[in-house]
């Protein structure tokens, strides 16, 4: 890749990086508020909110940032697993992105909040967990990418064939 080009995909990589953390922090700390709260309309109010930041900015923050890691890792030294801090870094991504679709259900707290204080208890703390580990990933990640540990993979070379 030209350097500009190269230079531009980190830029974006970097902003919507920056971003994702940020929309992660904002739903913890809705999150953590609803759950909090004796007050179970503002839970309610708090849990309607949040599909609109997952799919306003955390989806597609996260498809843009696991789209532009991988560019540079494929067209740059580093490589995707060349280096142990890249392949973690995509690995963090990746799960940061599994952790959103498969454990974090705003939907359903909202809902559950509509059945009292009992109902929307049971899996709130739930929620913060899921969300504060999307949080320690993503910081983790950001670590990497300023340190850039220079252990190598160790690849085994494959025999060739006779």
């Amino acid at each position: 890749m030209r350097p500009p080009i190269r230079k531009t995909v980190l830029v974006i990589h970097i902003i919507v990086s920056v971003a994702l953390l940020g929309e992660v922090w904002g739903l913890v700390v809705l999150n953590t508020a609803a759950t909090l709260t004796n007050d179970l309309g503002l839970a309610h109010a708090a849990y309607r909110l949040m599909p609109n930041l997952v799919f306003a900015g955390g989806i597609p923050l996260s498809l843009t940032a696991l789209v532009t890691g991988i560019t540079l890792g494929l067209t740059s030294h580093w490589g995707l697993f060349r280096y142990y801090w890249v392949t973690v870094k995509l690995g963090l991504l990746v799960a940061v992105i599994c952790v959103g679709m498969f454990l974090f259900d705003p939907e359903g707290m909202a809902a559950a909040t509509e059945g009292g204080a009992a109902a929307a208890a049971s899996g709130q703390w739930s929620q913060v967990t899921a969300l504060g580990a999307q949080i320690v990933m993503l910081i983790a990640s950001t670590v990497l990418s300023v340190f850039k540990p220079r252990w190598k993979l160790r690849v085994t070379p494959v025999p060739a064939a006779r």
